[in-house]
């Protein structure tokens, strides 16, 4: 599974910028929700043809004000944490998303864990050596946004599919690297999630 990747990230100075120009790598442009949702043609009652543009909802946010330097220092590297990583997680929770459909279809249990191990080993392979040059504040990030895309905690995904004895080795090898595989996201009620939220969303939106 990609999750597996995620605990192996690199001890890199977190001031660092990451790794940039993967081939095959998620972009921006993946994580964005366009801002026309449809565009509709109708002929009026007058026989004059119109357009009917539909657009997404926009969130609006203040302007933000930092209370102290810490603040904004943490503000700009989520900025860069989140665009690094989110393309990452909507792209995993769609994978997970489409691995359990097809799962559904298979007969067998058997099946169903022969293509589980066929997928994590083909994945581990195609997207380890991307993940492993994630800082680890952009590891700890990506944990959060899985769980922000998929309302499951990474722990929580992985000891559904690969159980969990291998699921707990993950969660304890993921500590060495200082990635909780069990966090949570609650924008709601934490300050810096809530921070977190909001460049996601200005992200998704293309204003950032």
């Amino acid at each position: 599974m990609i999750l597996s990747c995620v605990v192996s990230v690199s001890a890199q100075d977190d001031t660092s910028d990451g790794v940039v120009g993967i081939l095959d790598e998620p972009t921006l442009k993946d994580a964005r929700i366009p801002l026309v949702r449809g565009r509709y043609h109708f002929v009026s009652e007058e026989g004059d043809t119109a357009i009917m543009v539909v657009l997404n909802n926009i969130t609006y946010f203040p302007p933000l004000k930092f209370k102290n330097k810490k603040q904004e220092q943490f503000y700009w590297r989520t900025v860069r944490d989140v665009k690094r990583t989110l393309p990452y997680a909507k792209m995993i929770a769609e994978t997970i998303l489409e691995t359990y459909e097809y799962m559904e279809t298979l007969p067998s249990q058997e099946e169903r864990q022969r293509h589980l191990q066929q997928m994590e080993k083909e994945v581990f392979n195609q997207y380890k050596p991307q993940l492993k040059k994630f800082t680890k504040s952009q590891g700890k990030m990506l944990v959060k946004l899985i769980t922000r895309e998929t309302n499951q905690s990474s722990y929580s995904i992985l000891k559904a599919f690969l159980g969990t004895f291998r699921a707990g080795f993950w969660q304890t090898f993921g500590r060495f690297f200082g990635v909780n595989l069990k966090s949570d996201f609650r924008p709601d009620k934490n300050e810096e999630d809530a921070i977190i939220e909001r460049v996601c969303v200005l992200v998704e939106q293309g204003m950032l």
